[in-house]
This record gives structure tokens, C-alpha cells and sequence, in this order.
């Protein structure tokens, strides 16, 4: 307990209160069979009163037990006591897992800005609460500490409360108080609060965390998941500025961000300034740095979860994670087939808020694997017995390690597309395969496959670019990826016929479906395309490319550009040109070859500006040149 804690609490609490107080022996003995308890949050779960109630197993039969999400121990999670003690949980955590698989205790899948109208509306009356608190201020009020979330709800709607009173509960600020005289009995525990380890990250979620932070822009405002994937982003923000913070959850991560000036919450349309969370998993340096910390503004879940809340915030990012997707979007979050595995939780409130948001984005990620890579979490059908929390409509953004995703307004012969471009290398031929045998994509992509199923590749990150026009505007550039058919189709056609002849040297209608595969699905080695892309509603439109094909016995590349009229003239033809030729550079390219009209002149002043060695010779209207590296 800090400083400013010892001057909020009354030192004299026990004395004024005396009449509520008992041991956490005498408190459970309140309860009796039959009841339905709920049990305190997280960390905060009261240590002291759960085992005082598990030491009275004999004398309480078809006791329910009800809590969202708990840490430590959960001595009533036994086979032995299981006509005893019944678990409810609304999410599922390691301590409760194995009764609930083996069917002796309850899962109860709902989103959780619900649980708290669960309580309030006596669909699911609570006949007591067991929670934790910091002793009463001067006032006689008491904080809820690192675990607000539903407990609040819990406590205000209990037929009795029991309070575990602990002096290392952290006093946190916000709507997080609870005046003693609505509490029942206090149970005065001084024990330390249960810490969780920083979790540590790994190549497959820093590359993750990579992707996503692209997603995230300065000012935006986060929400943060709980799991590896959602902590390992934080490490890649800090170089940004003014991101704000709305989310569940809070761990040791938020410290090093809030210290380095990343997160300041200047921008946030709502409670600007302030840290919003419900509860907090983590060490006791997070504990003390958020005990009576203003920036820090605890609240329950009924406001922190609401869609409508978390909409009106303008570029809020949810970022959750899923346990396996299929090819048309469908996320599963909290069941592995038929054992579940954890819950629903806030994926769904936060990732329709986020939606809602004006420039919000709202993101699901996973690694692309599981069990040491031997199976795709990415299939082709959700495995039988698993459940969809987020559905199909929902989805906007699925990360990987391996790339991005953007489904939302997609086909579902795009979704499966994007999709199987972000699975593991190792899958991505079956994928396909199964793609085409549930009439996912057109059937004409059967007789392709035996070309395009090596084909089907995300270029590496490395190659991601950008420019800054005079007017501000940036340009950013990335390897093409089989997402990209359906952009590289818009290109073509919003070419005039002037730049269309000068491309294809000939005036063409239309473009063959043949040859927009050709375009898209590329080896990344013998053969690389670099688009250039500016951000859209829809996600983002190419307005330039850039390709060479390198022809292996001569050790020098075929190459090819083009730009959208609107665009030509700004340098970016310029800048893609001298990037390919440092791409192709890298890779022990001795030069490029290249074919343009006479008439051509723009193109021919672009390649004489590169400086190279250059050749050129002219037949029948046709400039051939050869520009050389050496």
C-alpha cells in the first residue's frame, strides 16, 4: 500500500465497523445449501473466504458456484466435492477447466456486457457474493480494486455480501467504490493478491503483434484482449502517439507505454485523459502503480463492454484472438471442438464497438498453427462440435503471422482467398484444394491449381515501403498478394485507353481472368510485383505496380510498370522503378530488360533517369532497353 492509500483508508475502520466484522471462518457460515455464490474476479478472487467456504464441503450440498474468470486456487473445482460445490462459469480459466470438460461443472456462453442484467433482473438471483476490497476511506467508502468488471453488478444485486478486506488491494479510482453500509460482513484479510508473470512473447506473436500495430494508428484508442497476441503488440507501440485506452483488461505492459508518452488519451472522443478498464491481471508493480492513480479510471462492465460506449469512441481497435477460422470467416473463441476452452468474453462487444467506430477497426488474430504446427488453425470448416462467437458478418480484420486480412463486404470466394494467403505455408495447397471442393471459389481454379498451389504467398514484410507526396499524402507499398485479384481487375479498368495501349501495346477491353491470376499469384522469387496503395473504405485501392520476372539463364528481369492516370506525374512511377531495382539488387539481379512504344516518352524519360548503364535499340515502333546494375 502507497502513501496516498494509507491516507484514504480510515485507521480506524475495524473500531467504527466493528458490529460487521468476522473471520472469513464465521462469514461463510452464512451460507447455506442450496445457495448460489458468486465468486470475485481474477486476481481479486478472496483467497481466504474461498477456502474458508471449500472447508465446509460436508455440511453444503448443491451449492452453486458462480464467477467469470478466476485465478489461484479453486479448491470446490474437485470430482470429490462435485455433489457438493456445481461451478458456473461465464469463462473459462485453467483452474476450473478440467471439471467443466469432464461435465461436472457448467459453462455458461454469454457475451459480458450481459452478466451484469443476468444479476439485475433476478434471471440468475445470487444468494451471496464473496468479493474483495480495500478497508473503507473516511467516508466509509470501499474500492473493488484491480477487479471491477461484473463484481460491481454481483455485489449491488446479492441477498448478502461478504467482503474479504485486504489493506494490499490497490485503491483504484472511477465508479469502482462500494459505500461498507451496503456490504453485509467484513472479513479483515491481510494476504497478498494473487500476481500473474508477464507473458513471454515468441517469434510467431511478435510477428503478429508486428502485423497489428501497423493497423494502429497515432491517437487511436485500444482495446486489448486478454493473451499472448494482444500483450505482444504493445511492444511495437511505442514509437506511436496519443493512443488512448478502453478496454477490459489491464497487465504490466500499460506501464512501460504509459511511461514512454505512447498513451496519453488527448485524443479520445470519450473520457479523454483517463485509462478506462474493468479489472487488472499482473504484478504487484502494476497494483501500485495503479493504486490512486487518477489516470486510472476503473468501471464495471456494464459500461466498459457496451457496443454503443466503445462506438462513440472515434479509431478504436479491439484486438482479440481466435482458436480456429474458417475459409468464409467464422471465428471460434472458446471451445476446441467439443471441450470448451474458455469464453465468449468481451470479443463480441468489442469487436461490433469497434466496428461501430468512425475509422475503427476491429481485429482477430492467431497464430497460424497449433499443437507444434501440426494443424492450421485457418480450415476449411470449423472442427465439429466448435462454436461461432464472432460470426461471418462480424469480421473485419484477421491477423497472422504471415499477413493481414480484410473480409469485411468480401465474397466469400475472397474471404477464402484472403485467408489461405495468411495460413501457414504448410496448408495452403489444402486449403485451396478444400476451398474448391466446397464451391468457395470458381470451379475453373481446379484446372490452375496445379499452377497456382506454390504460388499462393504474402511477400515478406520487409518489402513494405512508402512515400511521402509534396501534399502530404503517403503512398504505401507492399508485395502483391492473391488477395489483390479483385484490385488489380479495378486498376485495369479505370485506366484510360491511352495508358491501357501503352501497357499492353494495344487497345484492349477487357483483361483475362487467366492473366489476373498470373498477376497475383507469383513465387516472390523468380517473379516479384510490388503494389503501390493508398487507404479506402473498403480497405485500400492499388494505384500502382510494379513487376519484374527475372528469366533464370540470363540473370536479368523482364520489367513492367504501371500507374493510375490520376496519379501519374508525383514521383511515384519514379519511386517504384529505383525500388525494384534495389529489390532486384538484393537478390543478385545483374539488370533489367524492358519494351517500350515510341511513342512512349514518359516511360522512355523514367528509365534514362535511373542513371544506369543503358542500351537501347528501335524495332518497328519498339524500344528495347537494357539497363544494367553493375
Amino acid at each position: 500500500m502507497n502513501e496516498a492509500h494509507k491516507k484514504n483508508c480510515d485507521p480506524n475502520w475495524q473500531v467504527k465497523y466493528r458490529s460487521m466484522i468476522a473471520t472469513p471462518k464465521e462469514a461463510v457460515s452464512h451460507i447455506r445449501p442450496g445457495h448460489r455464490v458468486f465468486i470475485g474476479t481474477g486476481c481479486a478472487q478472496p483467497q481466504e473466504l474461498v477456502r474458508a467456504l471449500a472447508a465446509r464441503w460436508g455440511e453444503l450440498s448443491d451449492t452453486e458456484i458462480v464467477h467469470l474468470l478466476t485465478f489461484g486456487e479453486a479448491p470446490y473445482a474437485h470430482k470429490e466435492l462435485a455433489e457438493h460445490f456445481r461451478v458456473n462459469s461465464f469463462f473459462i480459466a485453467e483452474n476450473v477447466r478440467d471439471i467443466i470438460q469432464e461435465g461436472l461443472g457448467d459453462y455458461t456462453p454469454i457475451f459480458l456486457s450481459d452478466i451484469p442484467r443476468l444479476f439485475s433482473s433476478g434471471q440468475l438471483p445470487l444468494d451471496a457474493a464473496l468479493i474483495q476490497v480495500t478497508p473503507p476511506d473516511e467516508s466509509g467508502f470501499c474500492s473493488l480494486g484491480i477487479s471491477v468488471d461484473i463484481v460491481k453488478s454481483a455485489a449491488e444485486n446479492a441477498g448478502m455480501v461478504i467482503a474479504q478486506v485486504n489493506p494490499k488491494m490497490p485503491r483504484t479510482l472511477g465508479d469502482s467504490f462500494l459505500h461498507v453500509h451496503d456490504l453485509d460482513i467484513l472479513a479483515p484479510v491481510d494476504e497478498p493478491l494473487f500476481e500473474i508473470k508477464p507473458v513471454e512473447t515468441t517469434e510467431v506473436t511478435r510477428r503478429i503483434g508486428e502485423n497489428i500495430a501497423a493497423l494502429v494508428e497515432n491517437g487511436s484508442t485500444m482495446e486489448l484482449g486478454i493473451g499472448r497476441i494482444p500483450q505482444a503488440v504493445l511492444e511495437f507501440l511505442k514509437d506511436k502517439r496519443d493512443l488512448g485506452i478502453h478496454t477490459e483488461m489491464l497487465t504490466d505492459a500499460i506501464v512501460e507505454l504509459v511511461e514512454s508518452g505512447a498513451i496519453t488519451g488527448r485524443r479520445k472522443s470519450v473520457d479523454r485523459g483517463k485509462i478506462v478498464a474493468s479489472f487488472c491481471m499482473g504484478s504487484r508493480k502494476l497494483y501500485d502503480y495503479i493504486d490512486n492513480n487518477p489516470v486510472f479510471s476503473f468501471h464495471p462492465t456494464e459500461y466498459v463492454n457496451d457496443p454503443f460506449v466503445i462506438g462513440q469512441q472515434h479509431k478504436m481497435v479491439a484486438i482479440n484472438v481466435a482458436l480456429e477460422i474458417d475459409l468464409t470467416g467464422q471465428v471460434c473463441a472458446d471451445s476446441l471442438g467439443t471441450k470448451f476452452f474458455s469464453g465468449i468474453g468481451g470479443q463480441v462487444d468489442f469487436n461490433r464497438g469497434a466496428a461501430r467506430s468512425l475509422d475503427g477497426k476491429a481485429i482477430i488474430a492467431a497464430p497460424s498453427t497449433a499443437r507444434n504446427g501440426s494443424i492450421s488453425r485457418i480450415v476449411a470448416h470449423l472442427s465439429q462440435g466448435a462454436g461461432v462467437v464472432t460470426t461471418r458478418g462480424d469480421v473485419h480484420y484477421v491477423v497472422t503471422e504471415y499477413g493481414i486480412a480484410y473480409l469485411h463486404g468480401k465474397s466469400v470466394q475472397e474471404r477464402a482467398l484472403a485467408l489461405i494467403s495468411i495460413a501457414h505455408p504448410n496448408f495452403r495447397a489444402d486449403l485451396l484444394k478444400e476451398a474448391i471442393k466446397a464451391k468457395y471459389v470458381r470451379p475453373e481454379m481446379a484446372d490452375d491449381l496445379a499452377d497456382i498451389e506454390g504460388k499462393f504467398l504474402v511477400g515478406p514484410q520487409e518489402l513494405k515501403t512508402s512515400l511521402l507526396l509534396n501534399d502530404g499524402t503517403q503512398i504505401n507499398f507492399r508485395p502483391i498478394h492473391p488477395t489483390d485479384e479483385p484490385r488489380v481487375r479495378d486498376l485495369f479498368y479505370a485506366l484510360s485507353q491511352q495508358a491501357t495501349y501503352y501497357r499492353y501495346m494495344a487497345y484492349r477491353k477487357r483483361i483475362p481472368e487467366k492473366q489476373i491470376q498470373d498477376f497475383v499469384f507469383i513465387d516472390q522469387r523468380n517473379d516479384v510485383a510490388i503494389v503501390g496503395t493508398v487507404p479506402e473504405a473498403h480497405g485500400e485501392e492499388i494505384i500502382a505496380i510494379g513487376r519484374y520476372y527475372l528469366h533464370p539463364h540470363s540473370n536479368r528481369a523482364e520489367l513492367a510498370l504501371v500507374v493510375r492516370d490520376q496519379w501519374q506525374k508525383r514521383g511515384i512511377g519514379t519511386f517504384l522503378l529505383n525500388y525494384l531495382i534495389t529489390i532486384a539488387r538484393r537478390n543478385g539481379i545483374s539488370g533489367f530488360a524492358a519494351e517500350v512504344l515510341r511513342e512512349n516518352r514518359a516511360a522512355q524519360a523514367l528509365l534514362q533517369k535511373t542513371g544506369l548503364k543503358m542500351r537501347s535499340s528501335l524495332e518497328e515502333g519498339v524500344y528495347s532497353f537494357d539497363l544494367d546494375f553493375a
